[in-house]
């Protein structure tokens, strides 16, 4: 399964220096960070907007990656964030994006997020009653978030919820600014649907006093991890045989690696379903979306160091088993019952035999395994030699990651282009790249 990669991250295997002297100054498992990445998806999505005509306001879903490199490059391309927590909320205006382009999201939000979140005049997501009662008279600014039609979610307001929110808000001290809803999945069309249901909300809204200019369709942006015909190969032919103690999770537990239409191509098709551009621009709404995975799209790696190996056979067949200096807790697919399947580069390339592996982590847990299927790689990995996981900016590499056994977490390193084809980098943090 071999992961599509960019030029930066080309030029980082090919460094001879760059990765060795990184692995030797850290002396653990670390993360790559490479903002000019993100930027670039950033005005990917712009574009989109500016093709169609349309309004849009885009918000990074912060807890997609915690790099702060990550929140600079939103503030410097005039973005927002999608923030949860009052830490996320602080780490944002830290970042340099202002309390105006935030919105605040999430179920029954502590008092001092909302505090703050009046107070930095963000937009804050309200999802329940009691929630809109808790701002009466703040002069907050708000979308009220939909319950989707025949969704058992435990996020948003039902019909009958929405049309009491309405009478009771006064437009003197609440702004409503509009909806927001969230759906599962990453299909187009029923995003699309779920917008044009919104305008009409939009328009009684507007009736009875309020801006309503904005409508929120959430996430679910694809990332296209993998090229088509190795993904539908594995999904083909995926066998329990192929993983160690025959670990493999149902096909359909897995993200979908290989898509065809992802980030901002999934944003035009959406505009183009059932003429929704077209209608947003006639209604004079604004479009925004909360991508956090396609934002960080190819934007980092993980790596970790081999301590050693073991060999074992099943079913008459030997393969390796690795372990490395770091856990599961860096792949955060693992702890969803699933698999990490972009195949992680062996570094440094030398030549040799392809070989079966599995790779564990450095704890005392049965299931710490990074990757449970035997990879085929090119050789047999030696202890001290590099194992980079490709594209784990998105949810990988830190939803999950604790002090486990008292093991650091891996910090990030933020890359830049220095004169030629070398890199800067440094450790991210609030003075990384200022």
């Amino acid at each position: 399964m071999p992961a599509h990669r960019d030029e930066w991250e080309e030029r980082l295997l090919a460094d001879q220096k760059t990765l060795e002297v990184l692995a030797t100054a850290i002396d653990g498992p670390f993360h790559v960070m490479y903002p000019a990445r993100v930027t670039e998806n950033i005005r990917a999505f712009q574009d989109v907007y500016a093709r169609n005509g349309i309004t849009g306001t885009i918000y990074y879903g912060k807890k997609a990656n915690k790099a702060e490199c990550v929140v600079r490059a939103c503030a410097e391309s005039g973005i927002g964030v999608d923030v949860s927590s009052e830490g996320e909320f602080r780490a944002a205006l830290a970042g340099g994006v202002t309390g105006r382009d935030l919105v605040v999201t999430g179920p029954a939000k502590s008092d001092g997020l909302l505090r703050l979140a009046v107070r930095h005049a963000a937009l804050i997501t309200v999802d329940s009653p009691e929630e809109l009662h808790l701002l009466a008279g703040l002069q907050a600014r708000v979308l009220l978030r939909v319950l989707p039609p025949h969704s058992a979610s435990r996020f948003g307001l039902t019909d009958a919820e929405l049309e009491a929110a309405l009478t009771a808000i006064d437009p003197a001290s609440i702004r409503l600014e509009g909806f927001s809803f969230h759906l599962s999945g990453y299909e187009a069309a029923p995003r699309a649907e779920m917008a044009l249901l919104l305008i009409e909300r939009c328009r009684a809204a507007r009736r009875l006093g309020h801006p309503a200019d904005t409508i929120s369709i959430g996430g679910g942006f694809g990332v296209d991890y993998v090229p088509a015909e190795h993904w539908r190969a594995f999904a083909r032919a995926s066998n329990p045989l192929w993983f160690h103690k025959e670990h493999a999770p149902e096909l359909e537990s897995y993200y979908p690696y290989h898509f065809p239409c992802p980030g901002p191509r999934m944003l035009e098709r959406i505009l183009e379903h059932e003429h929704l551009g077209t209608r947003l621009r006639t209604a004079d709404i604004r479009l925004a979306i909360e991508p956090g995975r396609a934002l960080v799209d190819r934007a980092g790696s993980t790596v970790f160091t081999v301590q050693g190996s073991k060999t074992r056979t099943a079913h008459g067949h030997p393969y390796t088993i690795l372990t490395v200096n770091g856990t599961s807790l860096s792949l955060s697919e693992q702890w969803f019952d699933s698999e990490y399947l972009p195949d992680p580069v062996l570094w440094p390339t030398r030549p040799g035999r392809v070989t079966p592996t599995c790779v564990g982590g450095a704890s005392c847990l049965e299931d710490d395994m990074l990757s449970w299927r035997r990879i085929p790689l090119p050789r047999a990995a030696r202890r001290g030699d590099l194992l980079i996981y490709p594209n784990t900016a998105g949810y990988q590499m830190d939803s999950n990651e604790s002090g486990f056994h008292e093991l650091p977490i891996p910090p990030k390193v933020v890359l830049s282009d220095a004169e030629g084809a070398e890199f800067e980098w440094t450790i991210d943090g609030p003075t990384a790249l200022r």
